[in-house]
Parts: C-alpha cells; structure tokens; sequence
C-alpha cells in the first residue's frame, strides 16, 4: 500500500488537443486504475483530496473534461454527454489507460453512466456519488437559468458573476433562486477553496457551461436501466442530490447505496473514502 501519494499532473493528446489531469498512486498490482470524472462547474482541482484517499492502493486519475480547468475546448458547439465521454476513453487511450473502475460526481456521475454504457468491457465497477434524475420541470428550468454562457467583457463584470456564482452554489439550490425555501444550510467552505473553485472556472468561463447542460439535458431515465456493471450509487448526507439518491438507483439493476459524510473535513473524507475502496475492493 502506497501511505503517501502525491498528486501528479499531466497531458493526454487527442485531435481536439490536449487534456489535462490530475493522478496518483502507482499503476499495477491487484487493483485497475481508478478513472474519475469531477463535477461542475470546476475542474478535477476539486477532486485532489479524494484522489489522495483512493490512490493508497491503486492508481486513481481524474480528467479535467473538455472545456473545463486546463483542458481544450470541445470541438462541438452543442456537445452531448456521449461526446464528452468518448472524449475520455480517447483520452485514456492516450495513456494507455484500459481496463478500469470509475467514480464520477454529480456532472461526472452522468459521463460515467454514459461512459460504462459505451464501454461495457472496459468499465469493471462503478461510483456514482451524487446523482440526479431531474424531473421534465426541474430540467427546463435548469436549462433556462443554471448555467447561462459568461460574455468576457472590459469592465471585468464576470470576474464578480463567476464568484457570486461559485459562492452562491453552496448557498442556494439551485444557485439562482435565492429565497429561504432554497437555502442549502450547509455553510461556506474556506475563502482558500472558493478561491480554487473560482480559479477553475475563470480558466473555461467561454466554455463550462456546455458539459454542465448536457449534464442536465442528460436522459438518465433512460440510461440508468441499460447498466450492467456493479455500482453504487452514494451521497453525502448534506448533497443537494439526496433527495434523488433512491429512486436513480433503484433503476440501476445491480446498484446498491449508501449516504455518506462527505468529504468536508479530513474525518469525513477518509470515512466516505473507506466506503467507496470497499465497494470497489469486491471481486465482479
């Protein structure tokens, strides 16, 4: 067991260019590499400490997705779910990267349903921690308003949306409405973590918002079903995505769940970690 990796960072080549991302711990032994899709808005800069936790036994690398962090752009204007998953398989093919388990987080959940359904004899166990399987309401709305393109301007006035915008996500939910009935309880994080989250997105604000609407607009109804490969379904007990955690997995016909304590404090994070190590540490 390695007891202190550290996180390396890379480029994968491919024809829209290069792919950014983040691993550690060692390739080899028992245990497949551990593909990781992050969240958004973002990059996989938000998912180092988890990252951290799992490479302990394996390697564990996380793609910043296309048009997200340090990665380039999508070549689609109205790129899909699929898209953005074929992406990461050319990506990991890049590597070398073949046979894997995979961990994906709420944007991320959604590309490692999409990414297991199109390539079932590469994808071995699955995490799908946080969720959602919006109503036809919900999801007009969220299209409408969630995650609206940034006009970089001269007065610099995106500087100060793309924080209000980073902050009010732990506020609010959604984000936008912002009345008591939507208030998420849960706190700030530290100005140091709203600063890396604001950074990330500041990086992609022509471009974050295309995976995070095709996310949204991402048909889990229908996909969900199709999976065959083992998976979890988790959720931190204060996720926003809760509420959605039963019924998405009961679609899933080999899924079982778990509410985790998240990772917001190196407690909680090496307690959620345990969770997601032992699931994975099952034979298939």
């Amino acid at each position: 067991m390695q007891t202190n990796p550290v996180i390396r960072r890379g480029f994968a080549q491919i024809d829209e260019g290069q792919v950014h991302f983040r691993s550690a711990g060692t390739a080899g032994g028992t245990h497949l590499p551990l593909v990781m899709f992050h969240a958004s808005p973002g990059s996989a800069k938000m998912l180092e400490p988890l990252i951290l936790a799992l490479a302990t036994d394996r390697m564990a690398i996380a793609l910043d997705t296309l048009g997200n962090g340090d990665s380039v752009a999508p070549a689609p204007v109205a790129p899909d779910v699929a898209y953005y998953a074929g992406a990461h398989a050319r990506a990991l093919d890049a590597l070398g990267i073949g046979p894997c388990d995979v961990y994906g987080t709420h944007t991320g959940a959604a590309l490692a349903i999409e990414f297991a359904l199109t390539h079932p004899d590469r994808v071995r166990r699955l995490v799908l921690d946080g969720i959602s399987n919006y109503t036809d309401a919900e999801r007009t709305d969220m299209l409408a308003h969630h995650a609206p393109p940034i006009a970089i301007d001269q007065h610099g006035a995106y500087l100060n949306w793309i924080w209000h915008f980073v902050r009010d996500g732990y506020v609010f939910w959604p984000w936008y409405k912002k009345s008591a009935a939507n208030l998420r309880d849960i706190g700030l994080p530290s100005a140091e973590t709203l600063y890396e989250k604001v950074l990330e997105v500041l990086k992609a604000a022509r471009t974050y918002h295309l995976s995070y609407r095709a996310a949204i607009a991402y048909p889990r109804s229908e996909r969900l079903p199709l999976l065959r490969q083992s998976a979890l379904c988790a959720c931190a007990g204060n996720d926003m995505l809760l509420p959605y955690l039963e019924t998405a997995a009961a679609m899933i016909p080999t899924a079982t769940t778990a509410i985790t304590p998240g990772v917001g404090s190196p407690e909680a994070l090496q307690a959620t970690a345990a969770i997601f190590r032992q699931f994975l540490a099952q034979a298939s």
